[in-house]
């Protein structure tokens, strides 16, 4: 059992590395950061009027995760499983010696990586805030870890419409429609409207749903279970999806 343990994890962390370096063999990984910190700092420092508030406070900056991450991480996922059809090299990989649930698994976890990276480079920010006043780090410790755990859940989104298509740019397009409805499910102006034509607890239903109602608990310093609970029931939700569609695929059903 244990070896079999410790096969599977050395499978995961093969097709993990194979990935990863894939990301930077190519300007895949170097663009996506570096267009995704270019942007999140405009929407961060410009568009929040971040230096006209005077408050040593991250809130403008986490704000915006969950409206960037909806389009940026079904971007960097939307090549993992719809290129590997083109380049006709699927086959070939799904013959390693690991189950497909394991090579689902290893190509999140490198597409995964890569938005880590993306998220520590910001880290400078963080140490910025400090310098200005005393900031509440728990929180805006909590509000990284929510948002690398958020990430996850778009990239999951995005590696299953890659997954459903072959097409990289449908992958894409269907990843960021998903990934919308999943974060606007929570906006107020989306629960506000539910709310007024089925009843509050409609619109409270709802937005349970959503990731921007559990990321904003986050925000405000607090660590809830379900919250923990609902990234991680609907990441592995997306993995079973990825992998019956790869499945699907394999078996020549279409």
């Amino acid at each position: 059992m244990r070896g079999r343990f410790e096969g599977t994890l050395n499978g995961i962390k093969a097709v993990w590395r194979r990935e990863l370096s894939a990301y930077f063999a190519t300007p895949v990984a170097y663009v996506f950061i570096a267009i995704f910190l270019l942007v999140l700092g405009v929407f961060t420092w410009e568009l929040s009027n971040f230096f006209e508030t005077g408050a040593a406070d991250l809130g403008p900056f986490f704000y915006w995760h969950p409206w960037l991450f909806m389009l940026f991480m079904p971007a960097l996922a939307m090549r993992l499983w719809a290129d590997e059809t083109n380049a006709g090299t699927s086959e070939l990989l799904l013959s390693l010696p690991i189950s497909l649930p394991g090579v689902v698994i290893g190509k999140l976890l490198a597409a995964w990586s890569v938005a880590a990276l993306a998220l520590a480079l910001t880290f400078p920010w963080w140490i910025s805030v400090n310098i200005l006043g005393p900031a509440d780090n728990t929180a805006i410790a909590l509000s990284y870890f929510m948002s690398l755990i958020m990430a996850g859940a778009y990239l999951g989104v995005g590696a299953a419409m890659s997954a459903l298509t072959r097409s990289s740019v449908l992958a894409f397009v269907t990843g960021v429609v998903v990934a919308f409805l999943l974060t606007a499910a929570g906006w107020p102006l989306v629960t506000g409207a539910v709310s007024s034509l089925l009843g509050s607890g409609a619109g409270d239903a709802i937005a349970q749903f959503s990731f921007l109602t559990h990321f904003e608990t986050a925000q405000r310093g607090v660590l809830e279970l379900r919250g923990l609970l609902f990234f991680a029931g609907f990441l592995t939700l997306c993995l079973i999806l990825n992998t019956l569609f790869v499945e699907h695929r394999r078996s020549g059903v279409q």
